[in-house]
């Protein structure tokens, strides 16, 4: 019997967002072949904002920005920055 076992990639970032120093925590999920990474944080009103970001040809992309607030699609940029850190890729 072969088992394999997948490493889980957890991490926490301050980054300044929105005119602010926001705390965003990254957990990569191996369901796809590539992987992805859900991303929390929290509004001004301490509303929890959940993302998604994908691995799109190489570069990650956040999911959907339509209904995010502009300080998290402003920060994509930093989040693939951060990913890549993370991840040594």
């Amino acid at each position: 019997m072969h088992v394999q076992f997948t490493r889980n990639l957890q991490f926490t970032k301050l980054l300044k967002a929105g005119g602010r120093l926001r705390e965003f925590n990254f957990l990569k999920h191996n369901k796809e072949a590539n992987g992805y990474f859900s991303v929390d944080t929290v509004d001004d009103r301490g509303n929890r904002i959940t993302i998604l970001i994908y691995d799109v040809d190489g570069n990650w992309k956040i999911e959907q920005k339509k209904e995010l607030p502009a300080w998290i699609t402003d920060a994509e940029e930093q989040f693939r920055n951060l990913i890549l850190e993370e991840t040594h890729l």
